[in-house]
């Protein structure tokens, strides 16, 4: 486990793109912060491309990904990818319509079991658009002691789900798909390039322990400030961390990755001969 460090002055890592979590990274109570959306504005027009990858349900996301300027949003963990095409959505899903049909009703028996079985435990408020997880609000809306969110993590690895905990919520699925997987599976979809093989030219902007997982693959990671809350949590530890919270850490690591780029531009610049100079160097008159 590594030494986090603060976010450096000067950026030193080349990066393609930007993959990031969006509740208390992006968000404040549920709301985008203006300057992470300024942010992601601002890596819209350098062209660098951003997908969000949450824990939140397909239904929660439609809207923030037709109205944000992102490439997509993988949802709900890793199963699902939200696309803009034009006017509309695309949803794509890692599993064929059988197959989520089957687990959607094994996935309720586990919620109504955890919520007859754990004292105070409550699905979130955004069940209903839940498609191939369920979700236990621990921060959100209801707060869930420490003991009582490891009761629920418990019951649901009992039942076969992988389980992860959020800011806000306790996910379980059925299948090994994770933010990790889902952001492989988006990068290789919607850019054709390899995420593991350029692993270091992506930065994971994220807040808390359902993150590790982008924390332990990727080599450029960044912690918004308000991921001291779990510091004590962390397996894996993100490379940096940001000095404000949320989205105003997230507009920090935008910042960063621009300025970066804008100077290895300049400096590409200052390399190459102006339009003209090495024809007119090796040119002979012929007058």
């Amino acid at each position: 486990m590594h030494t986090t460090l603060p976010l450096p002055d000067a950026w030193p890592h080349p990066t393609t793109g930007v993959l990031t979590d969006i509740d208390d990274t992006l968000t404040r109570d549920g709301h985008i912060e203006p300057e992470a959306l300024a942010a992601l504005h601002r890596l819209r027009a350098a062209g660098v491309p951003v997908v969000a990858i949450t824990g939140r349900p397909v239904g929660w996301s439609e809207p923030f990904a037709q109205a944000w300027p992102v490439d997509a949003i993988v949802a709900e963990n890793g199963s699902v990818r939200i696309q803009r095409m034009n006017s509309s959505l695309q949803k794509s899903y890692i599993l064929d319509d059988a197959s989520r049909a089957e687990q959607h009703a094994d996935l309720r028996r586990v919620l109504h079991l955890i919520e007859h079985n754990v004292p105070g435990a409550r699905r979130a408020t955004d069940s209903d658009g839940r498609e191939t997880d369920i979700a236990i609000d621990h921060s959100e809306f209801t707060f869930l002691p420490d003991d009582r969110i490891e009761q629920v993590v418990a019951l649901m690895r009992a039942e076969g789900l992988t389980a992860t905990v959020s800011s806000i919520h306790i996910n379980g699925w059925l299948g090994d798909h994770n933010k990790w997987t889902g952001a492989q599976w988006a990068v290789k979809a919607l850019f054709g390039r390899d995420l593991t093989a350029e692993a270091d030219q992506w930065v994971y902007v994220g807040d808390s322990t359902n993150d590790q997982v982008m924390f332990q693959h990727l080599p450029v990671t960044v912690g918004v400030a308000n991921i001291r809350r779990f510091e004590l949590q962390l397996v894996h530890r993100p490379r940096y961390i940001t000095q404000s919270e949320r989205g105003q850490g997230f507009a920090e690591v935008a910042h960063a990755v621009l300025r970066s780029r804008q100077a290895s531009a300049t400096r590409s610049a200052s390399t190459t001969p102006a339009k003209g100079a090495e024809g007119a160097a090796g040119s002979v008159d012929t007058a």
